[in-house]
């Protein structure tokens, strides 16, 4: 069987509002030194390199999430469509179906991605850049 998961691509945070949005880059990029590699939506979403991947950080949680919540989970993928088949095909729900996107950054970011429901109700996002 051909091997789909090239790896992790990021994993997204959601805070609470700007106070905590700024608190959170405040602690991975000037306390831990993560890089921020992006940003939009004005100032309130922003990628950060973790030196294996990525993290995106949004503020637009509607409320504070409890201990040991992940938001989603990106797998870094060649073909988003031969993902979303193969979990198709083996029962799980497909909650977006493959589209291109551009994050409006700065520079722009396009990407093919889709998103799933795992077996234990986890969100995966399959991610191609382009």
């Amino acid at each position: 069987m051909e091997q789909k998961i090239l790896g992790v691509h990021h994993i997204a945070l959601k805070a609470c509002g700007m106070a905590e949005f700024e608190k959170t880059i405040h602690f991975y990029h000037d306390i831990l030194g993560m890089p921020i590699v992006r940003t939009w939506g004005e100032g309130t979403a922003a990628m950060l390199d973790t030196g294996a991947g990525l993290m995106e950080i949004f503020s637009n949680a509607e409320q504070a999430l409890g201990q040991g919540t992940i938001r989603h989970m990106a797998f870094a993928v060649k073909d988003v469509d031969a993902c979303v088949e193969a979990v198709r095909a083996a029962g799980y729900e497909i909650t977006t179906e493959p589209k291109d996107i551009v994050i409006p950054s700065e520079p722009p970011f396009p990407a093919r991605i889709a998103f799933c429901i795992g077996p234990v109700g986890e969100e995966i996002e399959f991610f191609a850049e382009k």
